[in-house]
């Protein structure tokens, strides 16, 4: 090639195929001002909140981020990891992205990790690989189920991106997996170890889910059905009866009416009807986060105890277990079929 470039013609890079995870995000610090940006850019997303911007800017800008900043802070605060100075999600994120990189090296392929808020931004790194030679990218978001506020919105970011290059990659976009069966065994196999490797036997297992406004539902995204269907293949593949495992909805916010049943509010009232030891896991998210670690894992658990139960254990995300990376890269090699 060098032989017949002109002069002074640019380098030109090796060519590459690249997989670019991409997760939600994360404010790089705990200070009021670090989540200020990060919820600044999160709550700004048109996806994430559909109310009309007009109506929306005043109450985003003199209200949440005048008070929310220092309650989310505190959060980030309990879970935070003190030794990398990092959040949970980034630190897990990373790791899944340098265990996939390692299966999928003799392959040649370019393996990155990107944010859809906060650092490190999905523009930066597209063009970082971009740069590096990546004329085919796949892009994975890490939704098991399949959202408008989650898997377009990461999307959505990526395909900015891509507008501004003069030489784009070309790009695909691997699907939602709630139903895979490769997802669903590493799932199964995650609840029925982590329900083994307790002290006590459940009486219950929850699988809490991310919430959304019902709106959201009503207007046609599947996020809703997916999560049941997850739980259903679950269930089936356990062996489990029905009663032993069920949906809830968390992390609700402002004053509309979400999807239900909501995890606190079930927690609340288990104890009641005589359910007193319960297990409880996330599966949503790929990596354990604040939704998961402080919201669940803590004050899920105080909620429970509060309420009168007994024995309360969360069961962590796939995250970069062996397991969960034995699906990744299934997945990941099946969406490159063609590149490879």
């Amino acid at each position: 090639m060098s032989q017949v470039l002109p002069p002074n013609h640019p380098a030109v890079p090796t060519q590459k195929v690249g997989v670019l995870l991409l997760n939600l995000g994360t404010p790089d610090a705990t200070d009021y001002w670090s989540v200020r940006r990060y919820l600044k850019e999160f709550l700004s997303d048109p996806r994430v909140i559909e109310t009309n911007k007009f109506l929306w800017w005043p109450i985003l800008n003199l209200v949440i981020l005048s008070f929310r900043p220092q309650k989310s802070g505190h959060a980030y605060e309990q879970i935070w990891d003190k030794e990398r100075n990092e959040s949970p999600l980034r630190v897990i994120t990373r790791a899944q992205t340098e265990n996939l990189a390692q299966r999928l090296s003799g392959d040649g392929v370019m393996v990155e990790y990107a944010m859809r808020y906060g650092n490190p931004s999905t523009q930066s790194v597209l063009e970082t690989m971009q740069k590096a030679g990546c004329q085919k990218i796949l892009l994975v978001p890490l939704y098991p189920q399949y959202s408008a506020t989650t898997t377009a919105t990461a999307n959505d970011k990526a395909f900015d991106a891509l507008k501004t290059m003069r030489w784009q990659p070309a790009v695909r976009t691997a699907p939602a997996y709630f139903d895979d069966p490769a997802y669903i065994r590493a799932l199964g196999d995650s609840i029925r170890d982590g329900v083994a490797k307790l002290d006590f036997e459940p009486d219950v297992v929850i699988t809490s889910y991310h919430g959304m406004p019902v709106e959201y539902l009503q207007k046609g995204d599947p996020y809703h059905c997916q999560c049941f269907k997850t739980t259903r293949l679950v269930r089936e593949y356990l062996g489990w009866e029905k009663d032993k495992l069920m949906v809830t909805f968390q992390s609700r916010f402002g004053p509309t009416e979400w999807l239900q049943p909501y995890t606190d509010k079930t927690l609340e009232a288990l104890p009641g009807k005589g359910i007193k030891k319960v297990a409880i896991l996330a599966p949503a998210f790929s990596a354990d986060c604040i939704e998961t670690l402080e919201e669940i894992a803590m004050g899920g658990k105080d909620t429970f105890i509060e309420a009168g139960g007994e024995k309360f254990a969360y069961i962590p995300c796939l995250n970069d277990s062996a397991g969960g990376m034995d699906f990744v890269e299934t997945m990941v090699r099946r969406e490159l079929s063609g590149w490879l």
